[in-house]
């Protein structure tokens, strides 16, 4: 699955409203939680092997959304921080 964040215009709005709510030491230290980082290690892995079901795979395509979301994210949050001097 090829998923763009540009392709979902709605994602701008939500992620202009995190960048300003959030601190900026809380968004840029967001990590999943153990139990998720353990899935998805187990789906990385997987990966690597070729064993991914057609449900992990679009379970691992899930989980790189969001990294691609959090990573724009804290680029907001950089750039709040850096214009007004945070």
């Amino acid at each position: 699955m090829n998923w763009a964040f540009e392709d979902y215009p709605a994602y701008d709005d939500l992620l202009e409203f995190l960048a300003n709510s959030a601190k900026p030491e809380e968004a840029l230290s967001f990590q999943l939680s153990n139990d998720k980082q353990r899935r998805l290690d187990q789906l990385l892995s997987k990966n690597r092997d070729g064993t991914l079901s057609p449900q992990e795979s679009a379970e691992l395509d899930a989980f790189e959304q969001f990294e691609h979301v959090v990573r724009l994210l804290e680029a907001r949050v950089r750039e709040k921080a850096y214009t007004e001097g945070v």
